[in-house]
């Protein structure tokens, strides 16, 4: 039997993998919720603070440099909150709003998705100026 313990993939298998999760994203939202991110393949928890609409092709197409593959998201629809929170985690979820395509930590500085401020009052608006996917080769 054979066994790879650490293949490198090339960069075009990585920009394919990361091409096929932007792709589930398309038309889809990013929702941002209050309390803490779902375990792997664990449910959406916590009250939806907003949802903000991605684009028809929500990210550009990926690029490989030094190792790392990224996709950056195209624009991203500001939006009305619908509930006051303190912002926890993120989940980008496909167009069927139901089917989650990733999850992530959000804070105000080195988190997944960082906010000027976690405290979101119902009413305000919500905006992501820019969102990226990364992707190690290695």
């Amino acid at each position: 039997a054979l066994m790879a313990t650490n293949p490198l993939p090339t960069d075009a298998t990585v920009i394919a993998s990361v091409s096929a999760i932007t792709a589930l994203a398309n038309s889809g939202s990013l929702r941002i919720y209050t309390g803490a991110q779902p375990a792997l393949n664990g449910a959406i928890t916590g009250t939806l603070l907003a949802t903000l609409p991605l684009s028809a092709t929500a990210f550009g197409t990926p690029t490989a440099s030094a190792g790392t593959v990224t996709a950056t998201a195209n624009s991203i629809t500001s939006a009305t909150a619908a509930a006051t929170g303190t912002a926890g985690y993120f989940a980008i979820l496909k167009s069927d709003t139901t089917t989650i395509v990733l999850t992530g930590s959000v804070g105000t500085s080195a988190a997944d998705l960082n906010l000027s401020s976690l405290a979101i009052s119902s009413g305000a608006t919500v905006s992501c100026s820019s969102f990226t996917i990364t992707q190690a080769e290695s």
